[in-house]
């Protein structure tokens, strides 16, 4: 055996063991003097030594790395290590009015400088406008060339300016591409960095982008991890929790008036607090699958997201017309349950009344799809092309699968009569 078969055989040694025998050295390096010579005993015996060195100098690194308990905890670290650098916030600047304090003296225009009512009034008058902050949320970038996803209620006010901070701290001014009209969701644009290569041509940067799950196949108690720009100053906020519910129906409402009715979304009890709204909701292979929407103020641990498939399609559209659309009836309705039976004296325990809005507004949109397929105040659309409505099958819910100008079949109850109609689905914009 030569002195270097028998140093592998020690480094072999020592990699399964884990342990350091320098005694053993010692000792190794004395009988390869005797078998060897002197020479060749000092030489091994300052290789096995180097080795030590190098094996407590790769120890006392890998005692400064953190080594996760368990398979779950790797997944977690792994996912939010992979997705951050795409999520991003937004912050909202608007230019407010600079308002300034004056005194006036109110009764010097009836009784002259003399007057003996000499006292002050203080009022005040705009100076100006200014730049300020006035609100912030979250969103994740979807595409290389800079789609970013996020709530409409972060984008909604016209009049204001956006700007997205990547995780690595650079800003970019954003574009409002389009608001979804239906859905909570929005699309805005962020413009790549450009770059000068050494022969004096543009290239551009991608952005790292999210990779897209899927929210069909998700499972009460699965584990999920919110990331977000929490109360709009801690970035990139991390939260764990599981899915608690699916099919949930919520009214959300914001700033600027805002409220909408939102069907088919996720709960969970992962924090979802003010600032993460837009952000996404991953599932354990760091896939998006929801986007955190709203939250409820009154309660512990319940949070909502919207399902990312009701996402895709915005994103389709955008990439392909420019614009989102939705298909649209035209009616106003209520869900049929057990109590809207009892009170309305209703001959069914399913389907979508059509009335009037809680406002007086009609049930029928004047010249809509609805309007000239024949449906009128007070029907029971029971069926939506050849699928039964119900509290877990919204109309809503059905219309969004077509798209406009396809032709539907609508069955309706009037009275005590079943009838069967056809509409041509219109056009909704935001």
């Amino acid at each position: 055996m030569t002195v270097e078969e028998l140093k592998l055989k020690i480094k072999k040694y020592w990699k399964r063991k884990n342990v350091r025998v320098i005694f053993a050295a010692a000792v190794i390096s004395s009988l390869l003097g005797a078998l060897f010579g002197a020479v060749g005993g000092g030489v091994a015996y300052y290789e096995i030594q180097k080795m030590i060195k190098n094996r407590d100098a790769v120890s006392a690194e890998e005692s400064q790395q953190y080594v996760p308990q368990t398979t779950q905890e790797q997944k977690i670290i792994d996912a939010v290590k992979n997705v951050s650098p795409a999520v991003v916030s937004i912050i909202i600047t608007k230019d407010v009015p600079i308002l300034e304090q004056y005194y006036t003296y109110p009764f010097q225009e009836f009784f002259g400088p003399d007057s003996p009512f000499q006292f002050q009034v203080p009022q005040t008058r705009q100076k100006g406008t200014e730049k300020k902050e006035v609100g912030g949320g979250s969103g994740f970038i979807v595409s290389a060339d800079g789609l970013v996803l996020t709530n409409k209620h972060v984008v909604l006010d016209d009049q204001a300016e956006y700007t997205v901070f990547t995780n690595d701290g650079k800003k970019y001014p954003a574009k409002v591409l389009a608001k979804d009209p239906v859905q909570d969701l929005a699309v805005l644009k962020i413009d790549q960095e450009k770059i000068v290569d050494q022969q004096g041509a543009f290239t551009q940067k991608d952005f790292p982008f999210v990779s897209i799950g899927n929210s069909d196949i998700l499972q009460i108690g699965q584990t999920v991890i919110a990331i977000g720009n929490s109360l709009g100053e801690f970035r990139n906020t991390v939260s764990v929790g599981v899915i608690s519910g699916l099919g949930r129906t919520i009214t959300a409402s914001g700033g600027n008036d805002f409220v909408e009715t939102i069907e088919d979304v996720i709960q969970t009890d992962a924090a979802i607090n003010k600032g993460n709204s837009g952000g996404p909701l991953l599932n354990l292979a760091g896939e998006v699958v929801g986007i955190n929407t709203a939250t409820v103020t009154d309660a512990q641990s319940i949070g909502f997201a919207i399902p990312i498939n009701k996402a895709k399609r915005d994103i389709e559209q955008i990439k392909d017309i420019g614009k989102i659309v939705y298909p649209f009836l035209g009616v106003r309705y209520s869900l049929v349950t057990d109590a809207l039976k009892k009170e309305k004296s209703l001959s069914v325990d399913y389907g979508a009344l059509v009335e009037k809005g809680s406002k007086g507004e009609q049930a029928v949109t004047p010249d809509s799809a609805a309007d000239k397929a024949g449906i009128k105040e007070g029907d029971i659309i029971l069926e939506f092309n050849g699928e039964k409505i119900t509290a877990d099958n919204a109309l809503a819910k059905l219309i969004q699968k077509y798209k406009p100008n396809d032709t539907v079949s609508i069955k309706v109850l009037r009275g005590t009569e079943e009838l069967m109609l056809q509409a041509v689905l219109g056009e909704r914009e935001e």
